[in-house]
């Protein structure tokens, strides 16, 4: 155990080898919103194994423990919902607590829905918004006073936010603005040597693309047309995207800010 009571060395995982005693991340700490499923949780992983301690956030309890399980000694869960105030002043607390700062932050918390243009209403609006801009946006500010030099910031977009989907208007407007937060805040916080970026994943296999069509027969109709508009044929890993995330959170990046960075087989480029 180190001087703050933390066990030492780094679980192997994603990324190391039995035997290896330096990660990329060593004595960094993280925090993952959105953490227990899919993409959260692989990036989750990823950080971890490469040495970060990672606090991570989710709305289900039994998720959460599942999650911290999984990634072992070097995880801190959180049981709470990004779109409260409360819950995020809760997670930040806990890295306050441990008392090393923090490094990184992967705001990735997210979702969305198909709705028709003459179907939406206010509440879809307001749900898609209040989760995937308005959270955010108080996820980072929040974290903002633990934040040092050197510092890296993730946004999770999509590449909804710059393509036309049917029905999917909403949730690429509301990720548009995450790109657009990258830009605005990797100006405002450039002279305090933080980093911000935006991450954009295309079509990856994760619960959260499985869920948008209900029935089995048109949700394997949905994937196949998406996987057709995909230069490199298939779907994603989460695993592939949790690889980009420790790129923009370890010093491999350190003159990289601004930036959108596409994880999606070509999907947007070719």
């Amino acid at each position: 155990m180190d001087q703050w009571g933390e066990p030492v060395g780094t679980p192997v995982g994603v990324g190391q080898r039995e035997g290896d005693t330096v990660g990329r991340l060593d004595g960094k700490t993280a925090v993952v919103t959105g953490g227990t499923t899919g993409i959260g949780l692989a990036a989750a992983q990823r950080l971890a194994a490469e040495g970060a301690h990672v606090f991570l956030i989710g709305r289900r309890e039994q998720q959460v423990a599942d999650a911290v399980a999984a990634i072992g000694a070097n995880a801190t869960g959180i049981t709470g919902d990004v779109t409260s105030a409360a819950d995020l002043d809760r997670l930040y607390a806990a890295v306050r607590e441990r008392g090393k700062g923090l490094d990184v932050v992967l705001a990735n918390a997210g979702g969305g829905e198909f709705m028709p243009l003459d179907q939406v209403t206010p509440e879809h609006f307001d749900g898609t918004f209040d989760l995937n801009v308005k959270a955010l946006l108080f996820t980072v500010q929040k974290a903002l006073p633990l934040l040092g030099e050197g510092s890296s910031v993730i946004l999770t977009a999509s590449t909804a936010g710059s393509n036309g989907e049917p029905a999917f208007s909403v949730y690429g407007a509301s990720k548009a603005a995450v790109r657009s937060f990258a830009r605005s805040w990797a100006m405002e916080l450039k002279d305090r040597g933080i980093r911000v970026n935006a991450l954009s994943p295309g079509p990856v296999e994760t619960p959260g693309i499985s869920g948008l069509v209900a029935d089995e027969g048109q949700a394997r109709q949905f994937k196949q047309a998406l996987i057709d508009r995909v230069p490199l044929g298939r779907m994603g890993r989460p695993e592939e995207v949790a690889d980009a995330v420790l790129f923009l959170a370890s010093d491999q990046s350190t003159f990289i800010t601004g930036i959108e960075l596409f994880v999606d087989g070509g999907m947007n480029q070719v």
